[in-house]
């Protein structure tokens, strides 16, 4: 599924970023922003090996929620001079890709599970 491969990368792209922040960080922003790009990948394959409808979806927004937390953990490592400007362009853009996946994933899903249940 190509939003579990972009979302996998994302992850790559967090972890490699976040080794250059300040050892101060390492169990505060570091550590949240790890956990939360994990998140994304891990609720859309748990969601996924659900089998119903309605479950998938709630791991979905699960997922979506992960990836708002990292948006703001992105913003707040812009704002301390963590990340340079080239990085955070290309997070903001790798993040509006998959938000925009996710959006329309979560949209093709709920549009199957009214159908199903109509």
């Amino acid at each position: 599924m190509e939003i579990y491969e972009v979302s996998m990368s994302f992850v790559e792209t967090i972890y490699k970023l976040t080794r250059n922040f300040p050892e101060e960080e390492r169990y505060c922003l570091i550590s949240q922003m790890r956990r939360a790009a994990v998140s994304i990948p891990s609720n859309i394959a748990e969601g996924n090996g659900r089998g119903h409808l309605k479950e998938y979806l709630h791991f979905l927004y699960n997922a979506r929620g992960s990836l708002m937390e990292l948006r703001t953990q992105i913003d707040i490592s812009k704002r301390l001079g963590y990340l340079k400007e080239v990085d955070y362009s290309s997070l903001i853009e790798s993040y509006e890709r998959l938000r925009t996946m996710l959006i329309n994933l979560i949209s093709s899903i709920r549009r199957k599970s009214i159908s199903k249940s109509g």
